[in-house]
């Protein structure tokens, strides 16, 4: 149960769903709400794929290009603080590769649900990475299974946040949402700066052994 609540916190931190309501409800505004559902329900299906094959296959790509563990966890926690801080100063947004002309193309688009939304939006190299190092240290056949079913649970929670996303906008406002950011910026900033602790901490015994 610990593990399940630390990977889910952790994926729900550097996801950070409730931040993309207000992107979410500005690229559905026009949509009904059988659409808006569609769309919710897709963007949870592709960030559940992304999350869990990266999950699984992530290890693999690392032994193929060469790059340790230690390696990914450092470069990992450097975009899981990038992010937070990000969240903190109300640039998350810009940050996820979001800008003006990318919003006004996917407004135009029928489905929107694998890119912007899954991918940068909500999986992105942040999560990846997070999911890569978390498979190197909890890979026996019953964390695999506790971690398979976190995924699935945020991907869940993905989708109940945007199906209600434009309710959520309406209660919240601009400066709830802000302020929830901006509490879960300093959580992710924290999961960053651990990653890149531990990973200096193994640099330094490997050298030492």
């Amino acid at each position: 149960m610990d593990l399940f609540i630390y990977l889910f916190v952790a994926l729900f931190s550097v996801l950070n769903p409730i931040g993309t309501v207000p992107i979410f409800v500005g690229l559905t505004q026009n949509d009904t709400k059988k659409e808006r559902s569609r769309i919710s329900l897709w963007t949870a299906i592709n960030v559940f794929i992304i999350l869990i094959v990266s999950f699984f296959i992530g290890q693999y790509v690392l032994l193929f290009f060469g790059i340790s563990i230690d390696a990914l966890r450092i470069a990992g926690g450097i975009i899981i603080v990038s992010s937070g801080f990000s969240l903190l100063s109300g640039k998350f947004t810009k940050k996820r590769g979001i800008n003006k002309k990318a919003e006004t193309d996917a407004q135009q688009r029928n489905d929107i649900a694998l890119t912007p939304l899954a991918i940068p939006m909500l999986a992105g190299p942040g999560s990846i990475s997070l999911l890569i190092a978390f498979y190197q240290e909890h890979n026996t056949t019953m964390e695999i299974i506790i971690s398979s079913i976190a995924i699935l649970a945020i991907a869940v929670a993905i989708f109940i946040i945007l199906k209600s996303a434009h309710y959520l906008a309406k209660i919240l406002g601009a400066s709830g949402i802000i302020a929830i950011s901006r509490i879960v910026g300093f959580i992710v900033i924290a999961i960053g700066i651990q990653y890149i602790v531990s990973a200096i901490i193994n640099i330094i015994k490997g050298n030492l052994a």
